[in-house]
């Protein structure tokens, strides 16, 4: 017996949930859990199954489309395995070391292919995990440059599912972000859409509120405007100066990243209209 999850983006219609288990039932499948969701407002309709048995993919998935609304609609049928993903950093640490840690203690499902930054600083911490690590520097190039070398190093994988920038300091270009098209994912040291650009911890400060968070999202060509996927918040106080927010902010931001990826790897995420539903 195999595990399959299976994903479902349509337009409503009644009796929508009742038609995808009658499949199942019909093709012998047992239900193990199911989500499903509706937008009413746009007449969207999400339903995350995850089932037991003995199927043949393509046959499961042509059963399912026949019954669902002619325009529109999407469904996957997906045989559960770890994922391969790529990790983009610069300089800090704490948001890669905690995936790194987390997958080393079997929490994610996934295969890191490598660390990818345009610095050295991380690669002692990263070869600890017995991890390729590619240093590709930025210095005397020109941003296209730049990144049609990083491209080039992600293109030498055979597959990648996911992009993760912990804490990847540069702005990538439109380039960059079609030729890996819903694939990156982004922490955010931020609750967006608060505090949007640099230094959002100063920009903070000085406008004197009383809770910061992080904020993970897949990146789009609008900065920092992605579809958002998780996010969390932490209480201060007057006594906070920004390096203390900093700090305390480093700590939701790799719990927030890590909680992102995991979902994804899952294939809990659905994607429209700039929005996201999460099962």
């Amino acid at each position: 017996m195999s595990q399959y999850r299976v994903l479902i983006d349509a337009n409503d219609e009644k009796g929508l949930v009742h038609k995808v288990s009658s499949i199942f039932y019909n093709h012998d499948l047992n239900i193990l859990s199911n989500s499903e969701f509706v937008d009413k407002e746009n007449n969207k309709f999400f339903m995350r199954s995850v089932v037991d048995g003995v199927v043949e993919l393509e046959e499961l998935k042509s059963s399912i489309e026949k019954i669902l609304p002619n325009n529109n609609s999407s469904v996957k049928v997906i045989s559960p395995k770890k994922k391969n993903i790529i990790i983009m950093a610069t300089k800090e640490l704490h948001a890669l070391g905690d995936i790194l840690i987390r997958h080393e203690a079997g929490e994610l499902e996934a295969n890191i292919l490598a660390v990818i930054s345009n610095y050295d600083s991380l690669e002692s911490l990263v070869k600890k995990f017995d991890i390729p690590y590619i240093t590709v520097s930025h210095e005397n190039l020109e941003r296209a440059e730049h990144e049609q070398k990083i491209i080039d190093a992600i293109k030498s994988f055979d597959e990648v599912d996911y992009i993760v920038l912990a804490k990847y300091m540069r702005i990538l270009t439109p380039r960059f972000v079609e030729t890996f098209e819903d694939k990156i994912i982004n922490i955010h040291h931020s609750f967006l859409p608060a505090f949007i650009g640099a230094n959002p911890y100063k920009q903070a400060y000085d406008r004197g509120v009383k809770i910061i968070g992080a904020t993970a999202h897949f990146v789009n060509n609008n900065l920092d405007e992605g579809p958002i996927i998780a996010q969390e918040v932490i209480h201060i106080n007057h006594a906070y100066s920004w390096r203390d927010m900093q700090r305390s902010g480093r700590d939701v931001e790799k719990v927030v990243l890590s909680r992102a990826l995991k979902l994804a790897l899952e294939d809990r995420i659905f994607v429209y209209a700039n929005r996201s539903v999460i099962f």
